[in-house]
């Protein structure tokens, strides 16, 4: 009955940032890495292991915590990147994963059905070679990618992942120019194999960060497994006025076949007394706006996509540090859903805490209602990762 999840990191991280400033252009390569390996010095390499534990009451049926509704799963994960030349590199993101707990349960998102479905394995998430050359960066090969309405969700074990072929460039003061064409998607929770796409499938776009943020979109999506061929513009604008941050959002959603999606979008954010406050406010007319694995609709939360509403839609949060923890809470509504059911709503409660430089915790609890007479959903999410 899940939706999907927002990235952990996108959903700690304060609530000031906003538009164009927390829309980055295709970050394809893997995150700089910090170990130096010891034979070669063009070669960094960074590695993480994470235990990742879910349960839900699957709409009151069960209780959170029984057997039954409960699993957990572990992963590590190596990073490395190779310097072949100058401004030619190499990244590789490898994964290897195991279900501990429950195997009927799939929330590992590498077993359950199918054989791409495994309860432990392992496969290369990010295999790419990024070659810059003055202001223009290549990247040919497994990706991971954040635009606004096609990126990789971060959950789980493993973040989604693109077979594409990117290029960026900053020529422009101020502005970041970037294309990409995607032949293949591994999506999260997915299992283990990359899915080829039917069609041309490709997105260009500019961002403009100095006096205010701002980011415009083109895409074009053959294939139609994520809810239809459509092709897609999406706008944004933001700015500081009086120390609060206010953005505005804009997408159009021309499904091949259905009705035109339009998407308008207000947000403020701003802090008081230690406190990071957020609003916003979405309206969605006639259809749903179309995505790929995560979006960057305002009211998107834990469980639910802000892509996937129509009607009114508002969304509030407040985060704050206590004692080291930092605490994210929020509560969205929404009028319908992709499948115009009435009236859903959610609430998460975020907790993380770093014990160490190399240990962090975070626990998620959510209580989500997705208006289809079903009831709320509870369920707990527990994360322990140690980077090494």
């Amino acid at each position: 009955m899940k939706w999907t999840k927002l990235s952990l990191v996108a959903a700690l991280a304060v609530s000031s940032a906003f538009a164009g400033g927390d829309i980055a252009p295709a970050e394809p390569v893997v995150e700089a890495p910090v170990v130096e390996a010891a034979c070669n010095s063009n070669t960094t390499v960074e590695s993480k292991a994470t235990l990742y534990y879910y349960s839900d009451d699957f709409f009151g049926a069960n209780s959170i915590f029984d057997k039954e509704s409960s699993s957990l799963g572990a992963a590590v994960t190596v990073d490395a990147s190779h310097k072949i030349m100058d401004g030619i590199t190499a990244n590789l993101s490898g994964i290897g994963y195991t279900n501990l707990m429950n195997e009927s349960i799939s929330f590992v998102g590498f077993e359950g059905w199918g054989d791409s479905y495994k309860t432990t394995g392992a496969f290369l998430n990010v295999a790419n070679i990024t070659a810059t050359y003055g202001d223009t960066t290549f990247v040919l090969g497994r990706q991971l990618m954040h635009t606004p309405q096609i990126s990789g969700f971060d959950w789980l074990l493993a973040i989604g992942s693109y077979e594409a072929y990117t290029i960026m460039n900053t020529s422009i003061p101020n502005v970041t120019l970037s294309a990409s064409y995607i032949t293949e998607f591994r999506g999260v929770n997915g299992g283990v194999d990359f899915v080829s796409l039917d069609g041309d499938n490709w997105t260009v776009g500019a961002a403009y960060s100095d006096a205010f943020d701002a980011s415009i979109w083109y895409y074009n999506i053959d294939d139609d497994s994520y809810g239809g061929k459509y092709t897609q513009v999406y706008a944004d604008a933001g700015t500081k006025i009086a120390g609060i941050d206010v953005a505005a959002q804009y997408i159009n959603t021309d499904w091949d076949g259905a009705d035109t999606s339009d998407v308008y979008g207000i947000k403020a954010s701003g802090s008081v007394g230690g406190f990071d406050l957020m609003a916003a406010y979405v309206y969605t007319s006639d259809a749903p706006a179309g995505f790929m694995d995560n979006d960057a609709v305002y009211t998107t939360m834990w469980n639910s996509l802000g892509s996937n509403g129509v009607g009114d839609a508002f969304k509030v949060e407040a985060a704050t540090e206590f004692s080291g923890v930092s605490v994210v809470a929020d509560y969205s509504y929404y009028e319908e859903t992709a499948a115009f059911v009435e009236e859903g709503s959610e609430f998460d409660l975020i907790l993380g805490y770093g014990i160490t430089d190399c240990i962090d915790v975070a626990g998620i609890y959510s209580n989500t209602d997705y208006g289809d007479g079903s009831g709320a959903n509870q369920a707990l999410e527990l994360i322990a990762t140690y980077k090494f």
